[in-house]
């Protein structure tokens, strides 16, 4: 292999750590048999979610990975592999391919990163069934107001009675 080439592969490496070290969430899925079509839904889907999907060769990926001390990946960095971003939102990634993977078998779902913490398939699967954040602040406010509310359906039938004895 000639120095330049080991050069663009080392260049590679690098920048995928960057990535990797930048991002929250990355997720490894198995494309393979998924038309282009369907890739190309499945990048505007992750794309509308602050994610991005790459593929990158096995060889960089394993490189990059072992790295950044995340050796429980490397078993799964066999055949056509992609690897989902999630810029923003730790479970945003995870969110989309795993919805994605119900409609579309073909897609696999192997492991991931998320938050510095490899997770398995069964973890990824977890929390990509974890609801929003907006879902869940909506709950967290409504089991904030709920005691508020009975004390003022208390209140209001105290009065009424108070009125009707009147």
């Amino acid at each position: 292999m000639s120095q330049a080439a080991i050069e663009k592969k080392s260049q590679e490496v690098a920048t995928l750590v960057e990535k990797m070290k930048a991002t929250p969430a990355v997720v490894m899925v198995n494309y393979r048999g998924l038309t282009v079509e369907e890739v190309t839904e499945l990048r505007g889907q992750l794309y509308d979610s602050d994610c991005e999907l790459k593929v990158i060769k096995n060889n960089i990926t394993r490189r990059a990975v072992e790295s950044l001390g995340y050796d429980g990946i490397v078993s799964d960095l066999v055949g056509p592999n992609a690897v989902a971003f999630s810029n923003s939102d730790s479970v945003a990634a995870a969110k989309v391919l795993y919805e994605f993977a119900k409609d579309h078998p073909a897609l696999e779902l192997k492991s991931g990163i998320v938050d510095g913490e490899v997770l398995s398939l069964e973890n990824i699967q977890q929390l990509a069934q974890i609801p929003s954040r907006e879902a869940l602040l909506t709950m967290f406010a409504g089991g904030l107001i709920q005691p508020i509310k009975q004390v003022a359906i208390g209140l209001n039938m105290h009065i009424e009675n108070l009125e009707s004895t009147q």
